[in-house]
């Protein structure tokens, strides 16, 4: 199962527009924003995706919480609040933003996790600890290269991908 992951789009639909048309030919099966989206309008670039398969938590930057559920509920988009537990392709994945810290800790520390998505640094990063996986897919936003990432839950492999809007 391929997923694309996305972070801190804050708002840049040009980029996000772009990033959606790069993963697009890919197929993935799911998508997962790990936060920032920041206002509700941003949610209708995903609105064309596959009923049911994008997935975002709130970051530090979206203020209307029930505006957003709102718009993602019209969409058939799935809000998960401040943190998501996701099972995909028999996987178990953790999405936080990765502004609180305790919440990061508290994810990785369990041990229940393969992989632990998150964004909120702008900065990519793939590192193991343990079981799980950590992935931060960087940022469309405020960031000198822009990306996401594809993963492959059935063979483990990532890969970012640049953005150049």
């Amino acid at each position: 199962m391929l997923i694309a992951l996305l972070s801190d789009t804050h708002d840049n639909a040009a980029a996000t527009r772009a990033a959606l048309a790069l993963l697009a030919p890919h197929q993935p099966a799911a998508y997962i924003h790990a936060g920032d989206l920041v206002e509700p309008d941003m949610l209708d670039l995903f609105a064309d995706l596959p009923p049911e398969s994008f997935h975002f938590v709130f970051g530090n930057n979206e203020f209307d919480h029930p505006a957003l559920i709102a718009r993602a509920a019209e969409l058939q988009l799935h809000c998960h609040g401040r943190f998501a537990d996701l099972t995909l392709a028999g996987k178990r994945i953790a999405v936080t933003h990765g502004h609180e810290p305790k919440v990061l800790e508290q994810s990785l520390f369990s041990r229940q996790y393969d992989y632990l998505i998150h964004g909120h640094t702008h900065v990519r990063r793939d590192e193991r600890r343990g079981r799980t996986r950590i992935i931060n897919p960087g940022a469309l936003h405020r960031t000198r290269a822009k990306s996401v990432v594809l993963l492959d839950l059935a063979t483990d492999t990532l890969r970012f991908l640049e953005i150049a809007a």
